[in-house]
């Protein structure tokens, strides 16, 4: 028997085992043994779970039982799920986590304690939940230089912005809906203002270059102020508007978070509803999509319970283990977001002899698509957001994705 601990029984906590009884025959396949789980620590109590007898409220008791393998730490944000993660490994326990938080903002000291204390940190669950793109980056994509991200992360937003252009509605509207479904959670800001998308792309950036950006280091832009005029627009392009997480690599690394213009001709604009969709191109192997459930009860919690195989099948010893490590001066430096170039969708109350002017100074091309009661739309690039800003600080500014 195979014994293993979840901290935080939540709503991925509980798909854990609920993916454990359901799967449990191919998981003792794979495992050559059964997995049972020893201990749930939580501050809830679950008198009608059938786990309710192993429910224990401090850490002690997985720490002092060696017979627990492995802990699941699920509990969400930095502390003290880093503080936990780092006690279990430093008793012997390999750790797998679906916390995107944790890893984006210590992922260098826990596969550092991993390393020094013998055991695993995986946490293929932090990224694109369901979508096994973490452990196909670390295998399938070590012996490659990856030069290009570009990702639908957060399944909460893509829903918002697919209602938004199928059926008219405001964002404000569509929110609520989701709130409502369980999709966006009551304090939705994570989600919305690219919070969630910011930490992810962290994660798959240090997988792509070994650099573990700071957060401070990364721009996230805020869903709240698009439009159905925003979502109109990117139709006339031949685009859909998505909120994106992407990084450009090559001497430094550009990384952000942010509502883009994504043309048509790009797979990544017809990934709708909660569906996460995360390309990466790379010198040799050139572009790859992966697609599947971003988020949710049992996508995450699969993910999670496939690590849980991979430690206690041996596997995980035979996989490579990547090291990350903080920017500084012997690593690839993050650009700073305002000297990043775009092109820019650009709708502005102006003449639109008046916006080519002011443009066409600052711009490599400049298209105007239309004039309208007042109102010029043009394509224009490339340019720094703070050139935008200047040269037009009331207008409505859009990136699009090249």
């Amino acid at each position: 028997m195979k014994y293993i601990a979840i901290i935080g029984y939540g709503v991925v906590g509980g798909g854990i085992t609920a993916v454990i009884e359901a799967n449990k025959e191919q998981i003792k396949r794979t495992v050559h043994d059964d997995v049972e789980v020893k201990y749930i620590l939580d501050l809830r109590d679950f008198p009608d779970s059938p786990y309710a007898d192993r429910v224990v409220h401090e850490i002690t008791p997985i720490l002092e039982d060696e017979s627990v393998e492995l802990v699941c730490e699920t509990m969400g944000g930095s502390h003290p799920a880093y503080e936990f993660s780092v006690q279990c490994m430093e008793a012997g326990k390999s750790v797998v986590t679906s916390n995107k938080e944790v890893v984006a903002n210590f992922g260098d000291k826990l596969l550092r304690c991993a390393k020094e204390n013998g055991v695993s940190y995986l946490f293929e669950a932090s990224v694109g939940g369901g979508i096994p793109v973490i452990r196909s980056i670390n295998t399938a994509l070590a012996q490659d230089n990856i030069t290009k991200i570009r990702g639908i992360v957060n399944g909460t937003t893509n829903y918002i912005l697919t209602k938004m252009k199928n059926e008219g509605r405001d964002f404000a509207d569509v929110l609520a809906e989701a709130q409502e479904l369980g999709y966006a959670e009551r304090d939705p800001a994570a989600d919305i203002d690219a919070i969630d998308a910011k930490r992810k792309i962290i994660i798959l950036t240090a997988l792509a270059t070994g650099v573990l950006l700071d957060d401070a280091d990364v721009y996230a832009g805020t869903l709240r102020t698009v439009t159905q005029d925003d979502i109109k627009a990117a139709a006339r392009l031949d685009a859909e508007l998505k909120l994106l997480a992407c990084a450009n690599i090559g001497d430094s690394i550009e990384a952000f978070a942010c509502p883009m213009i994504v043309p048509h001709t790009n797979p990544i604009s017809h990934i709708s509803d909660v569906y996460n969709g995360i390309s990466v191109a790379s010198d040799v192997t050139g572009d790859i999509m992966y697609y599947g459930r971003g988020a949710g009860r049992l996508p995450t919690a699969g993910a999670v319970v496939a690590d849980v195989c991979a430690v206690l099948s041996g596997a995980a010893k035979y996989e490579y283990v990547p090291e990350f490590k903080k920017a500084d001066g012997t690593t690839k430096q993050a650009k700073p977001f305002d000297k990043i170039e775009f092109t820019y969708y650009i709708r502005a109350n102006c003449s639109k002899v008046d916006l080519a002017d002011k443009l066409e100074a600052a711009c490599d091309s400049v298209k105007i698509i239309s004039e309208e009661g007042g109102i010029v739309e043009a394509v224009a690039g490339k340019m720094t957001a703070k050139t935008m800003s200047d040269l037009l600080p009331d207008a409505v500014a859009i990136r699009i994705l090249d």
